[in-house]
């Protein structure tokens, strides 16, 4: 999915990009002076973020501007989140601000930052790091690890740790970093003297002992999103309070296959574990200019989202996610999938826990993830867990028997 785009850019949740729930924390939470840093294949995100999110106002002094890699400090691009970031110190020292808050583009969550600062302040911090409960094996190699003492000061931090520390209250959870720093100017300028490329990996582990102000924000504990969703309930429309532990506690890394198809299957269910509908902070994004969906000749789309331009015409749609302008024609069958923009499903195919990148096009009786050799002899990527990932324009026939 990012053979042609980087991560931030990466569709979710049908109309959206990654980068939009990050943006959309900002701009809910008041913060609009924004700077986003790019590097790898960043054309589809700079077109985006100029299409969908022109809050810029030099009178009113809100501001989203994109800054490309520029080799600022020599030869070099971007060698990691720290490095970018001492590239761009200009940024800051022509600023008349106290701190700066660094997040990553590619997370899925909700978050009020207002709220971070808040408790960023009250500790008096030089630096705070939020973080989130996560069982120990599932972060276990890939996120993070934060030790923490009894007044939440940060006294450990170790980078995608083998045998994770826990926490003293809930011995099966250990407190992962999300990459979400807010960082008194000072301190951030200090720190960035060095060449260290990383802040979890070099940055803030070299800076526990020489730091005693160094706090962790407990996600979970201390973000509050309280929101309102429409329901329909015997004929009578009414707004309904969201369960605001689950919207305040979710968050997801999606940096593989399985994590982002995981996110994306938490989306479609009765109750989602991740809700979209909310009215008190929206998700906001790029919209194509696109007719309503429709289902005809008895097509249907079940447990489904369907966004603008789609038609399902008497084919079934289970338990998936489609994005702007996807055809499924006649006894074509997808569940348990998502498919990403103006891609063609022709009749009879079948599609089974698969992403299907953008302008692909599926052939009449074609089954996808039904068969794992067969798809990866159509340069499709199995992941892990079995999901297939059909590349961006593939053309899918089926394949002839050999006449022996």
């Amino acid at each position: 999915m990012t053979r042609e785009r980087s991560k931030a850019a990466v569709p979710f949740g049908g109309k959206f990009r990654l980068i939009d729930f990050t943006l959309s924390n900002c701009v809910n939470s008041g913060l609009r002076q924004i700077f986003v840093l790019t590097q790898y294949r960043s054309e589809s995100l700079h077109r985006h973020i100029q299409e969908g999110w022109g809050i810029s106002s030099s009178g009113l002094g809100d501001f989203i501007y994109c800054v490309p890699a520029q080799q600022k400090l020599g030869s070099e691009w971007y060698r990691g989140t720290a490095d970018a970031v001492r590239q761009n110190l200009n940024l800051v020292k022509t600023k008349d601000v106290e701190g700066v808050l660094i997040l990553s583009g590619d997370h899925i969550y909700k978050m009020n930052y207002l709220q971070l600062v808040a408790y960023h302040r009250t500790k008096k911090a030089a630096l705070t790091v939020s973080a989130i409960r996560e069982r120990r094996e599932r972060a276990a190699g890939t996120l993070g690890v934060l030790e923490i003492d009894h007044d939440h000061r940060l006294i450990g931090f170790e980078e995608k740790p083998a045998q994770p520390k826990t926490l003293a209250d809930a011995p099966d959870y250990a407190l992962a970093s999300m990459g979400v720093y807010i960082f008194e100017v000072g301190t951030l300028l200090e720190a960035l003297q060095g060449q260290d490329d990383d802040f979890g990996k070099h940055v803030i582990p070299g800076m526990i002992g020489k730091h005693h102000d160094i706090y962790v924000y407990d996600y979970e504990k201390e973000n509050k999103i309280e929101d309102f969703k429409v329901e329909v309930k015997d004929g009578i429309r009414e707004k309904v309070l969201v369960d605001k532990t689950r919207d305040s506690s979710y968050w997801k890394d999606v940096g593989t296959i399985d994590s982002y198809y995981q996110a994306s299957m938490d989306l479609v269910g009765i109750d989602p574990l991740f809700n979209l509908y909310g009215e008190r902070w929206p998700i906001r994004t790029y919209q194509r200019p696109l007719p309503p969906s429709k289902c005809v000749l008895g097509g249907k789309t079940p447990q489904s989202i369907v966004c603008d331009g789609c038609i399902v015409s008497d084919g079934t749609v289970w338990n998936s996610i489609l994005s702007p302008g996807v055809v499924v024609e006649r006894g074509a069958e997808v569940e348990q999938s998502v498919i990403f923009d103006d891609v063609i499903i022709e009749p009879g195919a079948r599609i089974r826990r698969a992403i299907v990148d953008k302008q692909s096009r599926i052939r009449a009786g074609v089954s996808i993830g039904f068969d794992q050799e067969a798809d990866k002899t159509r340069d499709c990527t199995i992941s892990d867990n079995g999901i297939v990932v059909v590349p961006k324009g593939t053309d899918i026939r089926r394949s002839e028997p050999s006449l022996l």
